[in-house]
Formats: C-alpha cells, structure tokens, sequence
C-alpha cells in the first residue's frame, strides 16, 4: 500500500484557540457613560449623567401620525431598499433647514446618516489612516474619541478656554503635527456646555486655510439655545469652505429612536463617505427617513422646538440655582446658554470618579469628567445634564447630590 501523503492527524479532542480580536477592538475601551447608565437604570435614580432628551416632550402624537400617513400612502417605497444618499424628500426639507440657519445647501450637498455619530465613522474610514493625527478639543465628545481610536489615529488635544481653542496653540499644533483634521463641538459644546465665540471660529478657519487641515464641526446642539445670540457655523467661513464638514442631527429636536443624523461635506468627501456607508448599513432605515420627511411636511417643528427650549432652559436655571447648595465649597461651574450640559469642577484635590460610587449610593448620578479628556485629565471635573429631569426632581436630585458629597 502507498504511503500516506495526509497531515498527521490532530489528537482526539484537542481545540486550537480561535483568532485574537483585532488590536484595535483590543485598545479602544467602552465608553464609561454607557457604563454609568447601566449602573444608574434602577427608576429610583435621578441621573444628570445621561445626554437623553426629556421623552414627556417628544412630540409623539405627531410622529405616529406621520408613521401612519406614510404606511398608508407610501407602504412600498417605505418597506423597500433605498438609496445610499438619503431620501430626496428628506434631504430637501434638511437643505432647506440648513439654508435658513444662514448655510447656503441644497439636498446634493447632504448624506443622511444612521445619526450624526455614523457620520463621525464615515469621515473616519474616508479621511484616516492608521498612525494620522486627529486633533480634539480638551476636553472632547467621549464617543468620537473612541471613533478616532477605532480608526487608529494619534489623538493630539488643542488647549481650550470657555470661548474655546487657543487659536495659537491650535496653529503651533498643526504645524507641529501636521493633522489631518480637527473635529470640534462650537455651540454648547458636549461635555463643557461651552460655545466658541465667533472671533475663534473665523481663527479657525484661518488656520485650516493656511496650514491644509480638514474641520470637522459637529452641531448636534445649536438648535437648543435659551438665551444670546445665534454665532455662524464654521462651514460658513469662506476661508475654510472647501475643508470643512458639518454634522448634525434629528435627535435632539425630534427623536433619538429615529436615528437620523445628516453629513454636510465638499463634493469628493461626500462621495467617499457614501461609499463608505454603501459598506457599512447601505443605508439608512427608509421608513424612518420618510416619517421624518412627512412630519417636517405636516407638522411645525420650529413651534415644537419653542416648547421644548421653554422647558429645558427652565430646566438650566433650576440647577444652575441649586449647585451652590449641591456642590462643596470651592467647586465652580458655567452658565451655558444652551444646549444640555453643564460643566463642574469640584474642589482642587477631589477626585470626581472616586467619588461616584458613594454618590451612586444617595440615588443620583453625574458622569465624571476625566474619560473626556485627550490629554492630562482633569480629576475634580464632572458633567452635568440638566434637561433629562423635571424641575422638581433637580431639586431632589441636587439635594441628594449635596448629601453625598457634604455628608
């Protein structure tokens, strides 16, 4: 008989280990405000620790009728595939929105998004490559630290002030590091609560213009402004037309179950970020789009978002009222004119996330500040969301936080 050419055969029972994960799922950690969200699920807590709009005032009667108008009138086209680029009803009525906040755009220049976070992972698989610089605000947007991570950039933090980065050390960075881009939060910035003056934004288009650097400016918030003045986008400095991004969101003003972000970008861009989204979900869930779609066509969200700015700045001034009381001596704060978040710091020494745990236990919960940061983490700082909680249960919660930390 001829000698056998087969391998040996694998002893009886014996399991090679499966692949390692990707170095890069490996490296980039969970983000410590879903983390405290799960601890903080239990109906007795009063959290200021979650970015979650109030859901009494989601306008729900008028989104189940636009459900409904669109499974009558539209089933078909609502059940089927759709296009990468977004619904052309939906990215008119966004284009039209956006022209009337003083950007010029037509639907072609926008990409719906599963929200505006997959529109920061888009830009991420079209514009970086492992080893590129990406710079952030100090602190930064928790989630697109983790989506630059993911993408295998050096995250390299900009100095900032409470009018925004130092336009100075943002132009020695660029020159320094030579970054692909700069992602930013100008208006009510997520987690500070801060807004870049217009003076800052006009710098930094500047430095983009002269030093080739991409902006990537991120206004999920700017519509929830209770009091000042409105500052132009970015995007619309002329200097920095052709290099910046603007992304935004449906789910601060309408619903974030719908999950409907939009991208603004130059041509180019654009298109390689609707391929990359071709290989990632192809699309956004049509039934959603057009639910969106009709409710901007039947309904006046302008008139709606006066409510809700109504009830959430009324929201702000009760905790701003009740922090001197909640927060030990020596802790400071800000006064955001917007948005949904302010801004902590407890007194030099403290230690925000060790004490978490003992907050936790009074029943109430903020998230500490130092995941924020890209660079030396500020131990003492904390974040707090006001619009989540009636005003009656800020106080409560406040004073819950007041014992924990004086207690």
């Amino acid at each position: 008989m001829p000698a056998s050419s087969s391998a040996p055969a694998e002893p009886t029972g014996a399991r090679a280990a499966v692949p390692a994960l990707a170095g890069r799922a490996a490296s980039v950690g969970a983000s410590p405000v879903r983390e405290i969200l799960a601890l903080t699920a239990r109906p007795e807590v009063i959290s200021f620790a979650g970015g979650l709009p109030a859901p009494e005032l989601f306008d729900g009667a008028g989104m189940a009728a636009a459900f409904r108008a669109v499974m009558e009138e539209q089933a078909p086209t609502a059940l089927q595939y759709s296009t990468t680029e977004g619904s052309p009803a939906l990215r008119a009525a966004t284009a039209e929105r956006v022209s009337g906040r003083g950007l010029p755009t037509g639907a072609d220049d926008l990409l719906i998004t599963t929200g505006s976070q997959q529109g920061l992972t888009l830009l991420a698989a079209a514009l970086i490559e492992p080893g590129d610089v990406v710079l952030v605000e100090d602190p930064c947007y928790l989630a697109a630290l983790q989506v630059f991570g993911f993408a295998g950039a050096r995250i390299v933090a900009v100095p900032c002030d409470e009018d925004g980065p130092d336009p100075d050390a943002l132009d020695e960075i660029v020159a320094r590091e030579r970054p692909k881009l700069f992602y930013c939060v100008p208006t009510f910035q997520n987690p500070t609560g801060r807004t870049m003056t217009a003076e800052r934004r006009r710098a930094v288009a500047d430095v983009a213009a002269r030093r080739g650097l991409w902006i990537v400016e991120d206004d999920p918030y700017g519509e929830l402004r209770y009091e000042g003045e409105p500052v132009p986008w970015i995007s619309s400095c002329e200097a920095a037309a052709d290099r910046t991004v603007l992304l935004s969101s449906y789910s601060k003003i309408m619903a974030p179950g719908l999950r409907i972000g939009w991208l603004r970008a130059p041509r180019a861009l654009l298109r390689a970020c609707v391929i990359a989204k071709q290989a990632s979900d192809l699309h956004t869930p049509t039934v959603n789009q057009l639910a969106a779609a009709r409710y901007l066509q039947d309904r006046d969200l302008d008139a709606h978002l006066a409510t809700v700015r109504a009830a959430y700045g009324e929201r702000r001034d009760t905790m701003l009222a009740g922090l001197a009381d909640a927060l030990p001596e020596g802790s400071t704060w800000n006064r955001p004119e917007g948005g949904m978040f302010l801004w902590a710091r407890l007194p030099a020494g403290s230690d925000a996330t060790a004490l978490l745990g003992k907050v936790i236990e009074y029943d109430v919960a903020y998230v500490p500040g130092a995941p924020f940061f890209a660079g030396a983490p500020d131990a003492a700082a904390l974040r707090l969301c006001f619009v989540t909680s009636a005003p009656d249960e800020i106080r409560e919660g406040l004073a819950r936080l007041g014992r924990a930390l004086k207690g």
